[in-house]
């Protein structure tokens, strides 16, 4: 059939492309305005799906692409894709944690990733798609280092969890293109993230665990009491 040949054609040009656009322009930071509200830098392979997962959690009030682990200044997409700045594509999020806490956010993130795998996530290769947690001070570290200790130690993976915490250095923004890529082209979007294997691997690995609520987490058990 025409449409289905059209459709598989379409489906492997997007697959082949990935998260890889020839962008070379790069933007400085807008001023969020974001004030009262906390911040958290993760990376779980390609950022467009990882934003797109953070901003649709309560209490999270912006999502930003960009890029993070590495050594080289203001690097551009097509450097980091190249693997030629020690990047990895990372998220910014900026949250209220009267509403969400920073437990919350893992517990988040674990659902929109997969944590064993350090050579990149799914369709995307290299360590420029290594997940990671940058922490910004010594609770968020404490923290991710707890879940992910307690993530290994469920036997929910066949494999170990690997996922490096480390401490944020410096976070880039992507060029203007990628913020909120899934709401600007989401017929691509949608093509890339069914056919990378990602939400069927979240599925498989958590089922109804998948929904939860997410604002029910606390930082500290004490918070309960």
């Amino acid at each position: 059939m025409k449409f289905s040949m059209y459709g598989s054609l379409l489906a492997l040009t997007i697959l082949i492309s990935g998260c890889s656009q020839p962008l070379t322009e790069q933007v400085e930071s807008p001023d969020l305005k974001l004030q009262g509200l906390s911040v958290a830098t993760f990376a779980g392979g390609c950022f467009w799906c990882v934003e797109s997962g953070f901003e649709m959690l309560p209490g999270v009030k912006e999502a930003v692409s960009g890029y993070s682990g590495g050594v080289e200044k203001n690097p551009t997409y097509r450097k980091v894709a190249l693997g030629m700045t020690g990047h990895t594509e990372a998220v910014q999020v900026y949250y209220d944690p009267e509403i969400i806490s920073y437990t919350g956010l893992i517990q988040g993130l674990w659902r929109m990733m997969d944590p064993t795998d350090s050579r990149g996530q799914f369709y995307d290769r290299g360590r420029q798609y290594r997940p990671a947690i940058f922490y910004h001070n010594s609770d968020q570290k404490r923290i991710a280092e707890q879940l992910r200790d307690e993530l290994d130690a469920s036997g929910r993976y066949d494999n170990p969890v690997t996922i490096e915490i480390v401490p944020f250095t410096e976070f880039y923004q992507a060029e203007e293109k990628h913020q909120n890529y899934y709401k600007k082209n989401p017929v691509r979007y949608n093509f890339y993230t069914f056919n990378s294997g990602r939400y069927q691997f979240v599925d498989d690995v958590w089922g109804e665990e998948r929904y939860v609520d997410y604002t029910s987490y606390r930082d500290n058990p004490m918070d309960d009491i």
